[in-house]
């Protein structure tokens, strides 16, 4: 544990840059405490060869699995306009209760999104226009328009959760 600890000191600010470039300033932070977490949970790390670069690789891993997690992140909400109004009549009161509810949570967010992430937003999720197209109609690059997707599929997941 001593071990660990003190190699942790001792790289956090570079692996906390290092995670910061590969994965952004917001998941950055979330990801180092996620590399010390999972050092301290191999032990005493005295079996490890070289525990700096095991330290590396262990943040390494975690922001691409992290990436790899946010490109599916785009596949997980999805929109349909054929999708039917009417709730399920299998479902229970409750749970019909609880869709209407998610429904308009769903709604607001969207409606509190920035006007430009709103835009890519339903440009990306009602008309079902690509990235590419999207960033060539806006004026703004694709980095752009995958960033207003984060955000507003971040904020419309927080939102019915």
């Amino acid at each position: 544990m001593q071990l660990i600890r003190h190699l942790f000191e001792n790289n956090k600010i570079q692996l906390l840059k290092f995670l910061t470039r590969r994965v952004g300033r917001e998941a950055a932070p979330d990801l180092l405490q996620e590399t010390y977490a999972r050092m301290l949970a191999i032990g005493d790390g005295k079996d490890i060869v070289d525990p700096s670069a095991y330290l590396r690789r262990t943040a390494a891993n975690l922001a691409t699995d992290f990436a790899r997690r946010r490109r599916n992140d785009f596949k997980v909400l999805v929109f349909h306009d054929d999708a039917p109004e009417a709730l399920s009549p299998e479902a229970t009161p409750e749970e019909n209760m609880e869709a209407r509810d998610a429904s308009r949570q769903l709604d607001a967010a969207i409606r509190m999104l920035p006007p430009k992430c709103r835009e890519v937003f339903t440009m990306r999720m009602h008309e079902g226009i690509g990235h590419d197209e999207i960033a060539r109609r806006l004026g703004i690059s694709r980095k752009m328009v995958e960033r207003h997707m984060r955000i507003a599929i971040q904020r419309c997941r927080t939102a019915v959760q």
